[in-house]
């Protein structure tokens, strides 16, 4: 059904908001803090998964033909802020120390930061949409994230009410979506029209 009406206290019609941006939750299973376990409650803003198709061409005369090629998953970036409990500067620093990071103080440690160490320090990161009741509607998981930047924020004395912002950024090898409750899926006519797309 649609989500506009003449009359909202229409209780014959299903009505449904549409997608809204303020009504999102974001856990990582490699965090688990006293107050919210693995659920980022005090993540501010965070991109939804992208990718890019690349092209092969083919120049015949005057004309040009195009390919589809590879597909390239962006990179993901958040933004939280600092609560102090659970501390995420200590937390993130923590989560790039684990993925195998050190400075170089000892000349005897050749160890160095690995796929699978990055990856499992961070554990699965989950982003939800969320409906007016708290319900998930759709949910993308994030197969193989690891952090490849972080900003620890700004601090200023002038202008410097608010919080302290972290910003960091997350490279992913393809990200699985899911549409939960009883929204329809797909309505792609050469698709399954199903629920759940780039399964791994």
């Amino acid at each position: 059904m649609p989500f506009w009406s003449d009359d909202f206290r229409n209780t014959q019609m299903e009505l449904k908001d549409p997608k809204r941006q303020f009504r999102f939750k974001v856990e990582i299973t490699g965090i688990n803090a006293d107050t919210g376990g693995p659920l980022v409650w005090y993540a501010k803003a965070i991109n939804k998964p992208s990718f890019e198709v690349s092209t092969g061409e083919h120049t015949y005369l005057n004309h040009k033909f195009y390919y589809p090629g590879g597909v390239t998953w962006n990179p993901i970036t958040m933004t939280l802020v600092d609560p102090r409990d659970p501390d995420m500067a200590a937390t993130l620093s923590d989560i790039v120390t684990k993925a195998g990071y050190a400075p170089p103080a000892d000349p005897n440690d050749l160890g160095s930061m690995s796929k699978s160490r990055s990856a499992g320090a961070l554990g699965t990161v989950y982003i939800a949409q969320l409906d007016g009741d708290g319900n998930e509607i759709e949910k993308w998981t994030l197969w193989n994230s690891f952090i490849t930047k972080v900003d620890y924020g700004q601090l200023q004395y002038e202008g410097g009410e608010g919080l302290v912002e972290i910003t960091l950024d997350l490279a992913y090898d393809w990200a699985r979506l899911e549409i939960l409750g009883d929204n329809k899926g797909s309505m792609a006519l050469a698709g399954n029209q199903g629920k759940t797309f780039f399964e791994g």
